[in-house]
């Protein structure tokens, strides 16, 4: 019987040449999703391995914001610089080589603890982004920028990360 069905798939084949019927191709119906899984799966890894790359240093936004104000249940702790670039922590002016062990010593430790930085709008940039990069070498990693709102409300509010 298994020979009888042979002749009769090639007897079939010849009819369909002889009428323009093909040489018995038929197109494919599925459609094979596994490459496409593996480039998802590749493009998944290569996301997932550059998206925190693409966040490192401080965020600073500008100085004014009509950002509602956070409120904190603790008091924070502060480090304001002047117009004449003298830094203070909280009231008392520190110097600057001893404002790491200073920021540790007053947080016992806790480099997650919030820190704010106030600057005056006319000091140099770079010397804000000095004090931002000593609390940060110092092992804080929450430090945020105090700035004022625009005229029409006078609180003040912090950006950061």
């Amino acid at each position: 019987m298994a020979i009888h069905l042979g002749v009769a798939a090639t007897a079939r084949r010849r009819a369909r040449s002889r009428s323009g019927g093909g040489s018995g191709y038929r197109p494919m119906s599925e459609i094979n999703v596994t490459p496409m899984v593996d480039v998802m799966l590749v493009l998944l890894v290569i996301f997932m391995v550059t998206a925190p790359l693409l966040t490192t240093g401080i965020p600073v936004n500008l100085p004014q914001t009509s950002a509602d104000a956070l409120s904190e249940p603790t008091e924070p702790l502060v480090i304001s610089v002047n117009a004449e670039g003298k830094v203070f922590l909280q009231d008392t002016e520190i110097d600057t080589g001893s404002l790491g062990p200073r920021l540790q010593a007053i947080t016992l430790n806790k480099t997650d603890t919030r820190i704010y930085v106030r600057g005056d709008q006319a000091i140099n940039y770079g010397r804000i982004m000095e004090v931002m990069g000593l609390v940060k070498s110092a092992g804080f990693s929450q430090v945020a920028l105090i700035v004022e709102q625009p005229p029409e409300s006078t609180k003040a509010t912090q950006i950061g990360n």
